[in-house]
């Protein structure tokens, strides 16, 4: 259907061979991988603004028109915004949900673990669906997935944009190339590190941790607006006492309230994670960078235990 959209919308569309095609993207993880696409050519633009939580946006009425003047525009899908689907509706240029992408490897939230429930992981306290069965919509942490985003754009770009085709084609190459490079650097160090307890306050990374066999002890799932009960914290630490030596990964910008009370006194090392890149730059390297940035702050927190 989109490959359609594409058609349709190459007949009508005027372009230049100077013209940048105005490649908008829902979220920075998606822009950095249509930079290292688009490099030499032109800069991809993001929705949402650093900080910003895909899972809860509103739209200002410039978001709107920017989502319905770009030439292509890619989002996860409506398991992870849930805002865009209605405003979408009112687009008549090629639109993609990545979610929905032929070769896509997609996760699944499993059915929740004596341990979560031993962590105090509460279903009902979450600002978006991470229910057992439901779609796990982080899919661009997993390398592979990110290669095939990367092939959808440059097909794209190629088809609205064909002076630079070779050019896209070229950096899909060389982008992946990287990534065979980056994937094998960071399943030596992770191997380093696989079996040692880690704990997180947002289920996010399933696809990393799947890609280099990891997987956390617990889930710490509160929500920011509310302070769970003595009992709820009292199950927390008894978690956290059980596994000894580990770490507690919180995401940026605000690492939640409960962190130091939920850690005081116990061999815990407190350190973060960013799912979404907030210190990648928007580069040829960005996803790289994002996903490095992720290596380095699992291992280096697990190594130092």
């Amino acid at each position: 259907m989109f490959r359609l959209f594409v058609s349709l919308f190459l007949s009508a569309l005027t372009l230049s061979a100077q013209a940048e095609v105005r490649l908008l993207t829902s979220i920075k993880p998606l822009q950095l991988v249509a930079a290292a696409v688009q490099d030499g050519v032109g800069q991809p633009d993001v929705l949402l603004p650093p900080g910003a939580s895909p899972h809860q946006y509103a739209l200002r009425p410039s978001d709107v028109r920017r989502v319905r003047e770009a030439d292509l525009f890619y989002w996860v899908g409506p398991d992870l915004e849930g805002f865009l689907p209605r405003v979408l509706q009112g687009r008549d240029k090629p639109s993609l949900a990545l979610q929905d992408e032929p070769g896509m490897q997609l996760r699944h939230f499993e059915a929740l673990h004596d341990e979560h429930e031993e962590a105090g992981h509460d279903d009902h306290e979450h600002d978006h669906d991470h229910r057992p069965g439901s779609l796990d919509a982080h899919l661009w942490l997993l390398p592979a997935n990110a290669r095939v985003i990367a092939a959808r754009m440059a097909a794209d770009l190629s088809q609205v944009d064909p002076a630079n085709a070779a050019r896209y084609q070229a950096n899909l190459k060389a982008f992946e190339g990287r990534l065979d490079q980056l994937d094998a650097r960071l399943k030596a160090r992770m191997a380093g590190v696989a079996g040692k307890p880690f704990f997180v306050f947002h289920e996010a990374f399933d696809y990393f941790e799947a890609a280099y066999g990891l997987r956390h002890a617990g889930v710490f799932s509160v929500a920011s607006e509310v302070q769970p009960g003595a009992r709820h914290v009292a199950a927390m630490r008894e978690r956290l006492q059980k596994a000894g030596p580990s770490c507690v990964f919180s995401e940026p910008p605000v690492r939640p309230r409960l962190a130091e009370t939920l850690t005081a006194g116990l061999p815990v090392r407190l350190a973060e994670l960013d799912a979404l890149g907030m210190q990648a730059p928007v580069t040829a390297t960005g996803y790289e960078t994002l996903l490095q940035n992720l290596g380095d702050g699992l291992a280096g927190c697990l190594e130092a235990l």
